[in-house]
Formats: C-alpha cells, structure tokens, sequence
C-alpha cells in the first residue's frame, strides 16, 4: 500500500500545516485553541494553518532533531477540525455497511493513527512556503458544504490549487475539514479508489491493520514524501 503522495497529504483538514497565510485575516499571533472561529471556514483554515505554522517555526530546531514529537503538533492542531469519522466513511463507501460497529470504529482508529503519521511526516518537509486563502464569500445558512480554495505559493516551482472542502455540523454550527481537491482531484476518492479491492477482497480489519503498521513507521525528516 502506497503512501499518500505529498501534496494529497494537505488534505482533509482543508490546510498546509507548515505553511504561512496570506489571506484575508492574517494572523499576527497565535488563537487559543478555545477562541478558534469554526462558524466559519475561511477563518478557521487561517486560524488553524496559522497557529500550526507558528508553533514549528518556534520550536523548528526541536522538531529536527526529533521529528516523531511533530505527531503531537498534527493531533493537537490539526486533528480537532478534521472529521475523520466522515472521512473514512467516505472512504470505506458500501464496505462500511458489511462491517460490524466494533470494525468500522477500528477502522476509523487506524485511519485517524495514519492521519497523524501523514501530516507528521509532510510537516518535517517544512521551508518557510507561503499560502493564500481565498476571500471569504456569503456563506446560504442552508449550506452544508463550503470548497475553500487555497494556492500553495513557492518560488520554486509554480502554484499548487487546492479545493477544501469542508462540512457544517448542523448541531453545533461548526465546520471541519474531510477531503480535498488537489488539482481537481478528490483525496478520498483517490484513497477509495485505492483500497476498494483490498477492502472487498481481505476486509476492512486487514486494511485497518495495515494503516496500523504505517502510522508505526519512524517520521524522519530525511525521508522524502512519495
């Protein structure tokens, strides 16, 4: 099972972890987790990307000598405002209904575990790229999903077009991240279509334990994202 390709792993939560903001509403200091805006989209991907950013810029040298203690920059910035529940369902499509509750939340464990391990890795290849959200635009109160549109911008190579996508909580009026488009194509049905033999063929505990086993492996900043 291939690992998700670099880019594909900015996904999700709808924003580059390791990357500044330039958009509208530009933070020139970090938000308390408890005052993080997630009523709305726009704010909350600046909001999130921004303190994100912040913290392993501060702490860079740190986060080099020992990547594996960027997992916890990736569950505790970036993991409360992805629905990884959603997302894995998305992932697992009709499978998810052939499977036992204790199955599916195994699943969703060893997707959450391998999220982490993703974004801890993709976070280790971090030199200072900026990013820049779009304006945000009137939001129909009846919606329940929002694309975010993001350009990842390095003098290196030219723009990289990212579509977040984002769903409203109809309860708390929150939104969180699942999925994104990366130049047009769709992470989860990237990953579904991926793993939709192994899951039909070896079942969604086989797949979930191998998720296990990659979430286990070392982050190493020397290692390239394939």
């Amino acid at each position: 099972m291939k690992k998700l390709s670099g880019v594909i792993l900015l996904a999700v939560l709808g924003t580059a972890p390791s990357f500044s903001v330039l958009a509208t509403g530009t933070q020139t200091g970090t938000v308390a987790k408890a005052d993080i805006d997630a009523t709305n989209p726009y704010t909350l991907i600046n909001q999130v990307s921004h303190n994100a950013f912040a913290r392993i810029k501060k702490d860079h040298q740190t986060f080099q000598q020992n990547p594996e203690l960027l997992r916890a920059v990736a569950e505790e910035e970036l993991l409360p405002h992805i629905n990884v529940k959603y997302a894995a369902y998305k992932v697992l499509g009709r499978e998810a209904n052939k499977a036992t509750k204790a199955q599916r939340d195994q699943f969703v464990k060893a997707f959450t575990d391998y999220l982490i391990a993703a974004y801890a890795q993709i976070m280790t290849q971090y030199t200072n790229q900026e990013i820049n959200v779009e304006s945000p635009s009137p939001i129909d109160p009846k919606r329940k999903v929002v694309g975010v549109r993001v350009e990842i911008l390095d003098s290196a190579r030219p723009p990289i077009r990212l579509d977040f996508k984002l769903r409203k909580n109809s309860k708390s009026g929150e939104w969180q991240g699942y999925d994104v488009d990366v130049e047009g194509v769709s992470m989860l049905n990237t990953k579904q279509s991926e793993w939709s033999t192994q899951l039909r063929k070896n079942g969604i505990l086989a797949v979930a334990n191998q998720l296990e086993e990659l979430a286990k492996q070392p982050i190493s900043a020397k290692e390239a994202i394939k």
